[in-house]
């Protein structure tokens, strides 16, 4: 194989000995003769694997009774609605942090089911960085808090999570998730699209309170109740068996690798190869996060014309840096290092910027 440097902001970049192993046992699954995309959703096996993932999901993240891990389908757009339709009761509001563009198509799914408040936006920074802790104006009766930890296409990150007394936190962590340790206990609900940092694209986890589930909505649609697929151990209907299959594995590397700590030192060394290539350019390039808010995800820069961003991908991409063109609606260069890219591909990215800027700066 061609050596690729993997940046594509997802679906990404799995881990290597992942995909090794479901090569390994693709046609024939512990034995059985058949591949696990065959096998019944029912069957010990498949049952064994579901019940895996999420007893290794909440052990990553250090909780235990209390907590349920779900997989379902639909991506975080479809817990965009999902969440208001359980927990925003008629007559009700609730807070949203605006920060991107995902908090943004949050808050519109959730306007169509009742009020929302926003706590705090920094739009009007053209979202380069997440609020401060005393910018939040939160509503005391809010039914919840929900905000974006990591915004993909502007590259920003929440490094300490919002201080928002007992209300219910809520949070998307699509492109963050199991990244780094985090204080899993004061959430009340954590979403997240596998699609990043956990597997293949079609499943979405979802960590849920068991108390909070008691106030949901019972008048929503049986498919789009959280409480349906708590009863059900995921699995009133048939899985993304597959994708959960995967996810485990990755589950069981992220453990490998040192667990949630392994990860953000692994990641800190990652994001700041490419940073400190930005910052050393002596503005050739510069990041679109103020450096309090920076990824350590997405690493979102510009150069100074369209021509040369151009330049850039097409020049990358023939030295096998894949995926860096900026998100469409932003443009720019956008380098995602999630969980399973490797510190030498970011080591290689940065020469390749060093060696661009002296060409072209």
């Amino acid at each position: 194989m061609n050596p690729i440097c993997n940046f594509n902001a997802g679906p990404s970049m799995l881990p290597v000995p992942v995909l090794q192993q479901v090569q390994s046992e693709l046609l024939d699954y512990q034995g059985r003769g058949m591949s696990i995309m065959e096998m019944s959703h029912r069957s010990k096996e498949f049952e064994a694997i579901n019940a895996s993932a999420e007893t290794t999901f909440k052990r990553l993240l250090g909780i235990g009774d209390g907590y349920r891990v779900l997989f379902v389908q639909g991506g975080a757009s479809t817990q965009f609605a999902m969440l208001p339709m359980n927990f925003l009761p008629p007559g009700g509001s609730a807070d949203y942090l605006l920060t991107g563009a995902w908090a943004e198509k949050a808050i519109e799914e959730a306007k169509l089911f009742g009020t929302v408040n926003i706590a705090a936006s920094t739009q009007a920074d053209q979202f380069r960085r997440v609020p401060q802790q005393d910018q939040l104006q939160l509503n005391p009766q809010a039914a919840y808090v929900h905000f974006t930890s990591n915004e993909t296409i502007q590259g920003i990150q929440f490094h300490q999570i919002p201080n928002i007394g007992d209300r219910p936190l809520v949070c998307d962590m699509s492109s963050d998730i199991l990244s780094r340790p985090i204080p899993a206990e004061r959430f009340a609900m954590i979403y997240a699209g596998a699609q990043k940092n956990l597997g293949p694209s079609g499943v979405t986890a979802v960590l849920l309170r068991e108390d909070w589930l008691a106030r949901a909505n019972k008048n929503v649609p049986t498919m789009l109740r959280y409480s349906t697929h708590v009863k059900n151990n995921s699995l009133y209907n048939t899985p993304p068996t597959f994708g959960v299959y995967v996810l485990n594995l990755v589950l069981n590397w992220i453990e490998q690798q040192g667990g949630l700590s392994g990860m953000a030192e692994r990641n800190a060394r990652k994001a700041k190869l490419i940073y400190e290539a930005i910052d050393q350019s002596r503005g050739f390039y510069f990041g679109h996060a103020s450096i309090e808010s920076r990824s350590l995800m997405n690493v979102t820069f510009r150069l100074p014309n369209e021509s040369l961003e151009k330049q850039f991908v097409q020049q990358a991409t023939a030295a096998g840096l894949i995926g860096l063109a900026g998100h469409r609606s932003v443009g720019g260069i956008r380098a995602s290092i999630y969980n399973a890219v490797e510190e030498s591909a970011c080591r290689t990215l940065a020469n390749f910027m060093s060696d661009f800027a002296k060409r072209y700066g």
